[in-house]
């Protein structure tokens, strides 16, 4: 049962809410037509393909997903990665040295850099059994300038898809937004959190091009919100903040939907694969469920196991520090080659 009081305008920021955004030449005229002079940006008028100044909203990439994820452009912000992206949520609804948000570790580090960064404090509640979060934990960790909870599903490091009911009776509960990051939903047979937009007007989802897509190169993070939030949002990022070459390779991507699904499943598969493999060798201890494109390991020193792994040309992600996580190392699914590569030297070892 809903029983939060959410307001968006109770959580803006109050300088954000009197600023004017910053007008790009781009952004006071976009006529598309033909046979205009622009001479309105001191821009350089020999024409060569990207002398001139992107789009700032980037409407024809915005629409394509758009009409993919069945929201209007207008529920749409497109970050230099996702890491703008989750810059800008805090900056926009976190007051440095008064605010707060929750983060449930082990999970993406990135959050807790961006609290940091923007002198926000981050409570911290630890996931529970099956790394699930302890819904109850975080609630009583909440206060009136809790503004932010993030989760990360399919989680990393974990692989894990956080339960939809505590998803869901935290979306109804807590009076602050709830950002889901769903890096590595394409991977999961899970549905994304986007269906969910018209039912809770306290949701964020974040998504991005760096995994499934394979363009983490080209720096590309989306996020999903009511229009409401996305309009905030909008007046405060960067005009220009993604380049022109950017948007054209992830326009040129998006729409090559089969092949896409084609690399997912091969992916998949030799996730699957590798998943049988991994259970012969001797000091691997514990194999976690994963939902993503990698999978956690448990295994009798990660530390030395890594290094071992290093001096046969093959670099894992140890994470031992991590709560939770003493021992485990972090695999990602890569070709049948370099699976055959991993599997061999493990057995090896």
């Amino acid at each position: 049962m809903k029983t939060n009081t959410f307001n968006i305008n109770k959580l803006i920021r109050e300088n954000i809410k009197q600023m004017k955004p910053y007008a790009s030449a781009r952004s006071e005229f976009t006529s598309k037509a033909a046979d205009l002079v622009f001479l309105d940006a001191n821009e350089n008028p020999f024409e060569n393909g990207l002398n001139r100044y992107p789009d700032p909203q980037q409407l024809s990439l915005k629409e394509v997903l758009a009409q993919q994820k069945s929201v209007q452009t207008e529920n749409i912000l497109l970050g230099n990665g996702s890491d703008e992206v989750l810059d800008l949520i805090f900056r926009v609804f976190c007051e440095p040295s008064r605010d707060n948000v929750i983060t449930l570790p082990p999970t993406f580090g990135i959050y807790d850099v961006l609290a940091n960064t923007n002198n926000i404090e981050n409570r911290k509640v630890v996931l529970g059994d099956n790394f699930q979060p302890d819904v109850d934990g975080i609630l009583a960790r909440t206060d009136a300038n809790s503004k932010l909870i993030f989760i990360c599903s399919p989680n990393n490091p974990t692989g894990n898809t956080i339960d939809i009911e505590d998803i869901t009776r935290l979306l109804n509960s807590f009076n602050g937004l709830v950002v889901i990051d769903e890096a590595y939903i394409d991977f999961s047979r899970k549905e994304s959190w986007i269906s969910k937009l018209d039912e809770f007007s306290n949701l964020i989802i974040t998504q991005t091009l760096s995994k499934a897509y394979g363009l983490a190169g080209i720096r590309l993070g989306i996020c999903y919100a009511s229009k409401e939030i996305i309009a905030v949002l909008n007046k405060i990022k960067l005009p220009y903040n993604i380049n022109e070459l950017t948007q054209q390779k992830a326009l040129e991507k998006v729409v090559m939907i089969e092949e896409i699904k084609n690399e997912i499943s091969s992916i998949l598969n030799e996730k699957e694969r590798l998943l049988k493999e991994l259970l012969q060798v001797s000091f691997i201890k514990k194999i976690y469920p994963s939902d993503a494109n990698f999978i956690l390991i448990k295994v009798d020193d990660a530390n030395n196991r890594y290094q071992q792994l290093i001096e046969k040309g093959i670099v894992l992600r140890n994470r031992t520090t991590q709560a939770l996580l003493k021992n485990c190392l972090r695999i990602t699914v890569g070709t049948k080659e370099e699976n055959e590569k991993l599997i061999n030297t493990l057995n090896e070892l």
